[in-house]
């Protein structure tokens, strides 16, 4: 699951992967949440952690010599830059952006210029510089900076504030910007001056996240292409550049495919079984598509294919035509007509592979698995350890629903199909634990889910958290901002964008950095620039004079994400290029994350924030109660679920011919024969709106969530094993795990940084516990 948070490696990096995804940040997203059925076969929709967010492809670049910008046509007079709001704040990047008051005709004159000043700048480091960290690293770490800075607010409000002028300014400006990235990333005089620091008499003397950088920009470079040249680098860049394009391409038509299915109801026989939260939202969209005095109690209702309408009708709604019909329609998004994302899909894995093919590679897995924790086989054997122990289990999931919509007298019990199944799934579990998400939407408002995670923070790592909002320019009215102190020093900042917009918000949740901590960055000498992030969010907004009511699984998603702000905002290194969430190996960046949604289901936590929102009445024990014993209900499809992903991830850049025989979604079909206990239908087109992989920077890359849900679960389990209500014991592990985990971020590899707070390697023991999964061990003889 995952919120956008990117590993930035390096300045080479950070100008690579941020460029080419479709968003263009660096950010993680978060899958679909555990609750989210078999049946339901979409990823959340992208941005990008993050790419998070949030993202991953390897470009190459000119020489310096012989790079030039592509600029206005010749003859033509550039835009007049005068109150250009976003140029302006390119020449002094500040912590608050002026998000509302950018606008989509200062795009690219403003990122033309920008690129302009910063080719003049990188041209001086390599003619000028002297091969020391002072003497050429510090300066590379202000040229990102600015770039980050300025094309980070434009690819956010593209992602939070779409706008069809926002989007084509994005568009033109792209080509330009992968060129920079490119000059940046195989200029052989950077290249020769990292190796001469590697090489030097200073390298003893730098720290190790220093050397960590060092090392990682000289890897990073040959990945890039830095050792090509003639017509395999002048091929490497234009791959490049067309993947970056098809990159766009796929995440907008994606984008433009969810919006466009709208389906209005009228008649309240057609909603039955819908909860009411679900059926008032539905009410307030169809108002703000034309249906004045749209109501929840007697419509007419408008539904779409984003989460929150789209999730209740699958669980709830006993009309099976329409489950159906938004079923089919959710899993066939972007597969057809100008919004096919199947030529793409093509394209894409098409050039990868050549591009690994260039750089000296098999397949571009092996060129992904350079720069991650483990290894391909490693990743394999992960993944199938987890199936062969979920397998039997997901088998007994599906038969137990079948089962009991037979017992129900269920009309469809001997021909259950893929939209009835969530649907039997919830029935089954509401008998079986007498429990019901609207049953815990009242306890579960916002503003109280805050206050608890806020007051959590402060138990585990010492740090308090307060509202600030009004203090620096937002987005939108609903976006809040706070600020992080630790004994009242300032410590770091973040906004807040928590509910679903999908008439101008990508879809999923995530979380990227708008600046990074920085020692050379900072107002005065000794006092480091400190760092700022954004956490976004799709939750169910507020509904009439009523606050947001959350699902648990809403919940789990903002500790989530909150995981990712936290080593960006709580980091120890200085080094702006190594601070954070920058320089984290892609499989490990998850480990806070999905560590901080363990104690959701912690009873002292969620009993301490769980307060009806009316009456303020605590949690009931028994609530609490069934919340843990449903808390592992169909662990074995969810976990399946998700090793599908990974493993056609996998299989589609290792061992896939795009060329060959075989279609995508057939090969779709064939990993599905040993991860899916119900065969697909046959329109199923879930790559079409797989843009994890395909636009958000995990291709070869999507395992990365097992892999780190493995570190996060042991570690989670180190508290455990201290005793979760023992306050001093967990303030001290906390006050490790920050010093190790969110401290040290990119600044030491993540086993030496794992093995420093867990006092030993990682075990698969505690993510098959917490599952419900785990082998009961023979009884002593």
């Amino acid at each position: 699951r995952a919120y956008l948070a990117v590993t930035m490696r390096s300045a080479s990096l950070l100008q690579n992967r941020l460029l080419l995804t479709s968003a263009g940040q660096a950010v993680k997203v978060r899958p679909t949440p555990r609750s989210y059925t078999a049946n339901c076969r979409t990823a959340a929709p992208v941005r990008g952690v993050h790419l998070r967010n949030r993202q991953r492809s390897s470009p190459a670049c000119r020489r310096a010599t012989n790079f030039t910008l592509m600029a206005s046509a010749v003859g033509e007079a550039a835009p007049s830059l005068e109150g250009n709001i976003l140029y302006d704040f390119s020449k002094t990047p500040a912590a608050s952006p002026p998000f509302d008051s950018v606008t989509a005709d200062m795009v690219v004159p403003a990122m033309r210029q920008l690129l302009k000043d910063l080719e003049e700048e990188l041209t001086a480091v390599e003619t000028d510089a002297v091969a020391t960290w002072s003497g050429f690293v510090e300066p590379l770490e202000r040229i990102v900076d600015k770039m980050s800075s300025v094309w980070g607010v434009c690819t956010h409000l593209k992602a939070v504030k779409d706008t069809e002028a926002l989007r084509k300014a994005v568009e033109e400006i792209i080509p330009e910007r992968v060129n920079f990235s490119l000059r940046m990333s195989q200029s052989k005089a950077l290249y020769k001056l990292y190796e001469e620091v590697r090489n030097g008499p200073e390298w003893e003397s730098l720290t190790e996240a220093q050397q960590r950088l060092i090392d990682s920009n000289l890897k990073e470079a040959k990945l890039q292409g830095v050792g090509l040249e003639g017509d395999a680098q002048e091929q490497f860049n234009k791959n490049q550049k067309e993947l970056a394009q098809l990159s766009t391409t796929f995440s907008n038509n994606l984008l433009d495919a969810t919006k466009a299915y709208k389906k209005f109801i009228e008649d309240p026989a057609d909603v039955a079984g819908i909860p009411k939260t679900a059926l008032a939202l539905a009410a307030q969209t169809a108002v703000t598509n034309g249906k004045e005095g749209a109501t929840a109690d007697n419509g007419p209702w408008c539904f779409t294919l984003d989460i929150p309408s789209y999730l209740p009708v699958m669980q709830h709604c006993k009309n099976r035509a329409l489950r159906e019909e938004m079923y089919t329609t959710y899993l066939s998004k972007a597969s057809s007509g100008e919004r096919d994302n199947t030529p793409h899909i093509k394209r894409i894995l098409e050039l990868r592979k050549e591009q690994a093919k260039l750089l000296g590679f098999e397949n571009y897995a092996q060129v992904s698995m350079e720069q991650k924790m483990a290894t391909f086989d490693g990743a394999e054997e992960l993944l199938e350890e987890l199936r062969r122990k979920s397998y039997d289990a997901a088998v007994k999931d599906l038969e137990d629903v079948k089962a009991f919509a037979r017992e129900q007298g269920a009309a469809e019990a001997d021909d259950l199909r893929q939209w009835d199944v969530a649907f039997w799934a919830e029935r089954l579990k509401e008998a079986k634990y007498t429990l019901e998400d609207e049953q815990l939407r009242p306890y579960f408002a916002l503003p109280a889910v805050l206050d608890g995670l806020f007051g959590l923070i402060d138990r585990i790592f010492g740090v308090q958290i307060a509202a600030a909002d009004g203090e620096v320019p937002v987005w939108h009215k609903d976006v809040r901002y706070f600020k992080v102190s630790r004994d009242g020093e300032p410590v770091a900042a973040f906004y807040l964008d928590p509910y679903s917009r999908p008439e101008e918000k990508r879809g999923g949740a995530w979380m990227d950095e708008v600046c990074s901590r920085s020692r050379i960055l900072g107002a005065s000498p000794g006092s480091p620039r400190l760092p700022v992030a954004h956490m976004v969010c799709n939750q169910s907004p507020p509904v009439g004079d009523e606050p947001s009511l959350m699902r648990l699984q809403e919940v789990e998603t903002l500790f989530h994400e909150m995981g990712h702000a936290l080593q960006h905002m709580l980091t120890k290194q200085d080094e702006g290029l190594i601070a954070g969430i920058r320089g984290v190996e892609w499989d490990a960046v998850e480990l806070p994350s999905q560590f901080m949604e363990n104690w959701v289901y912690d009873e002292g936590t969620l009993k301490g924030f769980a307060k009806h929102y009316q009456t303020g009445d605590p949690l009931p024990q028994d609530l609490y109660d069934k919340i843990i014993a449903a808390k592992n209900y169909r662990a074995g499809t969810m976990m399946l679920r998700q090793l599908h992903f990974a493993m056609l991830d996998l299989e589609l850049h290792s061992r896939y011919d795009p060329d060959g025989p075989m279609t995508v979604h057939e090969l779709d079909r064939e990993v599905g024969k040993k991860t899916q206990v119900m065969p697909p239908i046959e329109s199923d087109r879930f790559l079409c709106g797989f843009a994890h992989i395909f636009a958000g920077g995990y291709s070869a890359g999507y395992y990365s969530y097992k892999w780190a849900e493995v570190l996060s679960a042991d570690a989670f389990s180190a508290f455990e094993e201290d005793g979760l209500d023992n306050d001093e014991a967990v303030k001290e592990r906390g006050r490790l795990f920050a010093d190790t985990v969110l401290g040290l971020g990119g600044g030491a590899h993540p086993s030496k940084v794992f093995e420093m707070f867990r006092g030993r390697g990682p075990s698969t023991d505690a993510i098959l516990r917490h599952a419900g999964l785990a082998t009961p061990q023979p009884a002593a003889a």
